[in-house]
């Protein structure tokens, strides 16, 4: 829940001024919903594409302050976020809803992704790997209209949301290998080896390279850090050509 027209404007004025139509990687960036469609033209020109931080599972009804699959679409976005840490843990998401808002998402023709992630309490608990392939197999089973080409994995522990802790990238790494496991055995080795998954936790400037360089970690889903557009391309400029 952060920037205005202005800022979002200059924002990705200094990101092309800073090479986002080269990088490295591909960006997708996610602006509060009322920016979007502000916003779409200005990021495709500078190699930027954009989705929705939510989305809801039903075209259209009595659902006031929801936004729907085909509203995103329309507002020029092509990605969303299912699952993420604060929608799970601050707003009260099950794992029942973020499967609805994924199934709808990809169905819709938007490429979605889905975040996965522990409390500190649940890691303290040694159930990191529990939490993990429950929430993973509750959005993928049986799930249609989903590749490797539309859906991505984003690993965020909780407690490393905001707080400035961060996985070792050792443990990025386990973690990372243990969600392509349990893809593979739901989806298939193929889906699971072609499968990009990223990691979102504090990622910085200071600790992207250390984390991007692991096999395993195929990007990263940044927060604080995108605020700002030099440290944002910092980040960027650390994926190896491997991810």
């Amino acid at each position: 829940m952060n920037g205005s027209l202005e800022s979002g404007v200059l924002f990705i004025e200094e990101m092309k001024a800073l090479g986002s139509i080269a990088a490295p990687a591909s960006i997708v960036l996610f602006p509060p919903f009322t920016l979007i469609p502000l916003l779409a033209e200005f990021a495709s020109d500078a190699g930027i594409e954009t989705g929705g931080q939510d989305l809801f599972w039903l075209e259209k009804g009595a659902f006031t302050g929801e936004i729907s699959p085909d509203m995103l679409k329309d507002a020029g976005s092509t990605w969303f976020i299912a699952g993420h840490s604060e929608r799970r843990h601050v707003l009260g998401e099950t794992d029942e809803i973020v499967r609805k808002k994924l199934e709808a998402g990809l169905k819709s023709g938007l490429k979605g992704i889905l975040c996965v992630g522990e409390l500190i309490t649940e890691r303290e608990a040694n159930r990191t790997e529990m939490v993990i392939m429950r929430q993973i197999k509750s959005s993928l089973d049986g799930l249609d209209n989903v590749s490797p080409e539309n859906f991505v994995i984003a690993y965020e522990p909780v407690w490393a949301i905001g707080t400035g802790l961060t996985a070792m990238p050792e443990e990025a790494e386990r973690v990372h290998s243990l969600i392509r496991e349990c893809v593979s055995g739901i989806m298939g080795q193929e889906f699971a080896d072609n499968l990009r998954i990223q990691y979102g936790g504090s990622v910085k400037p200071s600790n992207a390279t250390a984390i991007l360089s692991k096999p395993s970690v195929n990007g990263a889903l940044v927060g604080g850090a995108s605020l700002n557009a030099g440290s944002f391309m910092d980040i960027i400029n650390s994926v190896p050509l491997h991810s």
